[in-house]
């Protein structure tokens, strides 16, 4: 095994059993060492491996839709922080004051779709939902179990 961040003097060497951050052993002739580099490292691939998808399942839209100013975000991540900022896409919807992250697979319907929908207003949580995407020639209308309306939204360019 060759890891570039465990060297030892001229030649690579393999890493011996996690014994703690920081710590050098002498083994041998070799000299081996865990430090904060290669514990973060082991520990981000370990979490990349084992960490569950935050997104949807699969895109179920044809692109973004949005305000302008949530069209903009959608291309540049560049936010004028408006109060009529509104975007859809397929991880969720996000208004200037709250956010709601799409879970599970979205369910097509005659006129669009239903997922699932875990909203946050004003960093406060709120319960699991079912919003339904309702597409027409304007766009996308979300609407949600308590007759909350979102939209319609058009489609980016």
């Amino acid at each position: 095994m060759h890891c570039p961040w465990l060297r030892s003097s001229s030649r690579f060497e393999p890493a011996p059993p996690y014994h703690g951050a920081g710590t050098v052993e002498e083994r041998g002739t070799g000299r081996f060492r865990t430090g904060k580099v290669a514990t973060t490292a082991a520990f981000g691939i370990v979490l990349a491996l084992t960490a569950p998808s935050v997104s949807s399942a699969a895109n179920f839209l044809d692109g973004a839709y949005g305000s302008k100013d949530g069209c903009i975000y959608a291309k540049t991540g560049q936010s004028s922080g408006a109060d009529d900022f509104l975007l859809l896409n397929d991880d969720g919807i996000t208004t200037s004051v709250s956010t709601c992250d799409f879970q599970g697979e979205a369910k097509k319907t005659a006129t669009g779709f239903t997922i699932q929908a875990e909203c946050e207003a004003d960093g406060e949580a709120g319960s699991l939902d079912t919003a339904t995407l309702t597409k027409s020639a304007k766009g996308y209308t979300v609407t949600f179990p308590d007759g909350t309306k979102l939209g319609p939204v058009p489609k980016c360019p």
